[in-house]
């Protein structure tokens, strides 16, 4: 079975974010970049059907070269080789396209429910209607029995059992595995493990951002005595408007 990991570049979730440029641009100076937390939960569960079945594990990046580093991440967690589109990832339906044009061939499409910079929650689905596959999320479990995919997913109020045949595409989110830590002999092999850079495939952007803004500074804390209840219940009900 061949199994294709799409993984994200993206910050820290301690990162301080700030824009440049007259707000148009992200300000990477000083900012610890990661595997999207949701597609190391991919990457896990990856290395685990790896692990019990033979499977080859292939991680694909859409980024440009200062992704590699998290490229060798992966590659160090247990992936056998990965393939790095040379592009920056615009928006959704540019990284969907790049993703599609290079998981032809493979068995099962794994990838986090969304990437937690721009938590659009979409490329998985995209890939699966550009490929023609079925696509599941948010996949919790995720067992193959043959050809048969077995998954259970989060929905509103539960969880849903869902079958599919291979092949398909998934994001996937917590628990489906274990996030994975490399060791110092993964991190040696990563060294020598292949990495592909392929130049992206010509699509027009679908959207183009015109400036970025930061959330508006939190208020100052009021305090209100526990005698007070009318004065509580007023400031939910006008100012934070949760009433």
């Amino acid at each position: 079975m061949k199994i294709l990991v799409c993984i994200s570049h993206v910050p820290d979730t301690t990162s301080k974010i700030n824009f440049v440029e007259n707000n148009t641009k992200f300000d990477t100076a000083g900012v610890q970049f990661i595997i999207g937390p949701y597609d190391d939960y991919a990457l896990a569960r990856a290395i685990e059907l790896k692990e019990s079945s033979g499977a080859t594990v292939t991680v694909l990046n859409v980024g440009l070269a200062e992704t590699e580093p998290t490229i060798r991440k992966a590659l160090a967690i247990g992936a056998d080789d990965a393939i790095r589109v040379n592009a920056h990832p615009t928006d959704s339906y540019f990284v969907a396209t790049q993703i599609a044009e290079h998981a032809k061939g493979y068995d099962l499409i794994l990838m986090g429910r969304e990437s937690i910079d721009y938590n659009t929650g979409v490329v998985h689905s995209m890939v699966g209607e550009m490929l023609g596959l079925p696509s599941v999320s948010p996949v919790m479990k995720l067992d193959i029995d043959g050809t048969t995919v077995k998954m259970q997913r989060e929905i509103e109020g539960g969880k849903e059992s869902v079958e599919a045949t291979l092949p398909l595409v998934a994001g996937c989110q917590e628990p489906i595995a274990e996030w994975k830590i490399p060791n110092m002999r993964g991190i040696m092999s990563a060294r020598t493990k292949p990495l592909n850079v392929v130049e992206p495939k010509a699509v027009d952007a679908a959207v183009q951002f015109q400036k970025y803004e930061l959330p508006p500074p939190k208020g100052a804390v009021k305090m209100i005595s526990e005698d007070n209840v009318a004065e509580l219940v007023t400031l939910l009900k006008n100012e934070a408007k949760v009433l």
